[in-house]
């Protein structure tokens, strides 16, 4: 063991974890060892009662906001907007409240009102010199929510909602009007900034309003409640419970460039009905929607739903407990799948398919589903205090019941609509096993050669650079362009007519999507997050479609897929489209193509005599094109028209707006769209 000393040749002092290290030997001289009992009995000087922190109030939450909200993000931000506007809705489900009044100022404040009971104003039992909303504002687990008989139903048993949303915020101001009284208290920062107020009297009022700021301390001095987030958690309240009118009101500089509006009145009689009959408006049923009750409303047992089956959209299912959104699903979820899946099964046992319908899942009969559900019970038990996730064991037995005889009776009295479903769910498990089937062929068989899809018509060219592929729709258009190519460099892959859109649909669907899967194949790049650009095996990725309105939606559900799952392939310069003619003008041995009728009326006067007989042909697609006709026009690079797909947008939340609103599942926002630039209607689509 090497010695070590100092200049002055005296020993130095060594404790702890260091002179361990050395063995204790210092500057040659060896020190005790230190025992356990030593050791433990200095530990013990240096941890003592002084070190025990007592966090009072509502300091914990502040010190620690994930573990009461989840965070400091923007989510979490309007989580607090949620815990509050969820007390109000608390009354109104007690029958206590009948509106609602919510409103966003410039300022950055949000305030939630409601005509119910009021919070308490009295002297608390327990703590003589508070009144009950002082206890209600500044204690974690206070409120009358562990009662049953004051809320039988309600979304926030935790006891700490209103409490976390005072804690988090630089400013609240709570009003209480009762007993003909108004009182008034404000708070800063989880603490009362005085005592309880009566500020007169108030014959004709009664309710609560809270009004409050977000802390800038807890989520940063740029933080603010978005407009449309709000907007749409609002309106989401009264499609959850049909006895209460909720109204909305919002500042107008914070809409500006918006869609969200100033001011809006929301009651909707029918419920989940009339918003899963609004959200689907724009989609092909496969059958009437589905939709029921069981219990009532706000009531331990009550369940609402509401459920259609489209042919052409992604499923969703959204879910709620107590009109508490449950994003991450839970035990009422399962009792849905399993009454839907239970009663198409008996269904089919009736009809003489049950052999059919053996290898169907509850995931079979959930894609392209459209679900609502709302559920109440007593005392819910959530995963965290976020409430994404339900817990409670009961509640699935409670939606189960509460939809199988429904569901039962709604296919026997329906028998048509109820045979197409059936129909419709077997070819999606028929679908699943192939794919399944498939992908364990893929894996047995697996070699080094790469997989691609049976009807591309790959080029030679093994390299990406100066290779290209077209994109084009159906076998019939796939054979010319297939003649038509240079084999060494251009590959040709044909679609089956309209793909997926993809910014209405999920990611279940879009992974069963056969067409889709094929191109990503081809192209051998991977998609979103694991799309590699070193890895895409073309050059140039040409949609190339029909130069008609049908050839134009195929290439808009096309450049959508790429923007949303492939941004890349964009940014990087990869993404075209071809610019086939609509029309052939001939005249003697002179023959000329025009892309629409524009230009056909163009090329009329600048390329024939007036008087002459020009023979005028219209291309039905590019199927109908001889192949000599196709590469001429179309893809010969020394003579064909590509148009580069770029964004020229700088900012990338107004492109991604604006292709939300004309491909999302808002058929309302597509019609405004129509509706504002209607003077253009007459105007050929495709002018370029």
């Amino acid at each position: 063991m090497a010695k070590i000393a100092n200049k002055s040749s005296k020993p130095l002092k060594k404790t702890g974890a260091i002179g361990d290290l050395f063995g204790g030997e210092l500057a040659g001289r060896k020190a005790k060892p230190a025992t356990r009992a030593a050791k433990a009995s200095a530990g013990e000087a240096g941890y003592t009662a002084k070190h025990i922190e007592v966090l009072e109030g509502l300091e914990p939450v502040r010190r620690r906001p994930g573990m009461y909200i989840g965070g400091t993000d923007e989510k979490a931000l309007h989580h607090l907007f949620a815990e509050v506007i969820d007390n109000a809705m608390d009354e109104a489900l007690a029958g206590h409240a009948s509106f609602i009044e919510v409103e966003m100022e410039a300022g950055g404040f949000i305030s939630v009102t409601d005509n119910g009971r009021g919070i308490p104003v009295d002297r608390h039992p327990k703590f003589k010199d508070k009144s009950a909303l002082e206890v209600i504002m500044c204690t974690l687990h206070a409120g009358g929510k562990f009662d049953s008989e004051v809320y039988e139903t309600s979304g926030g048993l935790h006891g700490v909602g209103v409490s976390v949303a005072n804690a988090l915020s630089d400013r609240m101001e709570v009003d209480v009007w009762r007993e003909q009284q108004q009182h008034h208290m404000d708070f800063e920062r989880g603490k009362p900034k005085g005592k309880l107020q009566k500020l007169g009297r108030a014959p004709n009022k009664r309710g609560t309003r809270v009004r409050f700021h977000p802390d800038p301390e807890i989520f940063g001095p740029k933080a603010h409640f978005v407009p449309e987030r709000v907007f749409k958690m609002t309106r989401s309240k009264a499609y959850l419970f049909g006895g209460v009118e909720i109204r909305w009101s919002c500042a107008k500089e914070l809409i500006e460039g918006t869609d969200v509006p100033a001011e809006a009145t929301f009651h909707f009689e029918e419920g989940l009905k009339d918003y899963l009959a609004e959200t689907l408006s724009s989609a092909t049923l496969v059958a009437d929607i589905f939709t029921g009750s069981a219990g009532k409303t706000g009531q331990h047992g009550g369940a609402q739903w509401a459920i259609g089956w489209t042919a052409d959209a992604d499923g969703f299912l959204n879910s709620y407990c107590n009109t508490i959104p449950t994003p991450d699903g839970g035990t009422h979820e399962s009792g849905l799948r399993t009454a839907l899946l239970r009663g198409l099964k008996d269904h089919a046992e009736r009809v003489g398919q049950g052999k059919r319908a053996a290898p169907i899942t509850s995931e079979d009969v959930m894609v392209g589903a459209g679900c609502m559900l709302s559920v109440f019970i007593r005392e819910p038990e959530f995963q965290g205090q976020t409430k994404d996730r339900l817990a409670t064991a009961e509640a699935q037995r409670i939606v189960e019941n509460a939809i199988k005889d429904p569901f039962d009776h709604w296919l026997a009295g329906n028998p048509a609509q109820a045979n197409k479903l059936l129909d419709f769910v077997a070819d999606r498990a028929d679908e699943r096993i192939r794919r399944r089937q498939e992908k364990d062929i893929s894996r047995k068989n697996a070699t080094r050669k790469l997989r691609l899809p049976g009807k591309l018509a790959d080029c030679t060219n093994s390299a990406a650079a100066g290779s290209e592929i077209f994109i084009v729709e159906g076998d019939s258009a796939g054979g010319s362009a297939k003649q038509a190519r240079n084999r060494a460099s251009q590959a040709v892959l044909p679609l089956r007519g309209k793909i997926l859109n993809v910014q209405s649909a999920g990611k279940d669907k879009l992974a069963q999507n056969a067409q889709l899967s094929d191109l990503v194949q081809a192209l051998g790049c991977g998609t979103g997050s694991n799309y590699r650009d070193d890895d895409l095996r073309y050059d140039k990725v040409i949609v190339m479609c029909d130069a008609d309105v049908d050839g134009a939606h195929i290439a808009s559900l096309l450049m959508t897929f790429f923007y949303t799952q492939m941004p890349t392939l964009i940014d990087r310069g990869h993404l075209y489209l071809a610019v086939p003619p609509l029309y052939r003008l001939t005249h003697g041995a002179k023959t000329v193509y025009a892309r629409n009728d524009k230009h056909k009326d163009e090329l009329l006067k600048k390329e024939f005599h007036a008087n002459a007989k020009v023979e005028i042909g219209r291309f039905k697609g590019l199927g109908e094109m001889m192949a000599a006709q196709l590469k001429e026009t179309t893809m010969d690079p020394k003579q064909r028209t590509l148009l580069k797909v770029i964004i020229v947008d700088d900012d990338k939340k107004a492109t991604a707006k604006s292709v939300e609103r004309l491909m999302g599942t808002k058929a309302e926002a597509r019609f405004e769209f129509i509706q504002e630039r209607a003077e253009f209607a007459d105007e050929e689509l495709l002018d370029v």
